[in-house]
């Protein structure tokens, strides 16, 4: 299995409404993307500081099923669109488990 997580920090100008967009995104493309395994996301909990806002974590079978991943077109054009004109910073990393 491999592993990709995700932390995404929006923009203070973001709005409540594009918060929401990138959170209905992010439910859409397992369906839009065959080589996710496992998808697993949601908001910040609020319950400590300087936290990131979003949190992502996506299984794969494989490498090479990650590496379909970022440049399927659905993905592109999700963080095109939506996650980056709101996104103030984006950390990650990848595992094997």
């Amino acid at each position: 299995m491999f592993r990709h997580v995700v932390l995404l920090k929006f923009r203070a100008d973001a709005t409540a409404g594009q918060r929401a967009a990138v959170l209905d995104g992010l439910a859409g493309l397992p369906a839009a993307i065959p080589e996710i395994r496992s998808y697993v996301f949601g908001p910040d909990a609020g319950v400590a500081e300087g936290n990131y806002d979003v949190a992502v974590v996506a299984d794969f079978d494989s490498r090479t099923d990650f590496l379909a991943y970022p440049p399927h077109p659905a993905h592109v054009a999700f963080n095109t669109r939506v996650v980056r004109p709101v996104t103030e910073s984006r950390v990650a990393v990848q595992h094997d488990w």
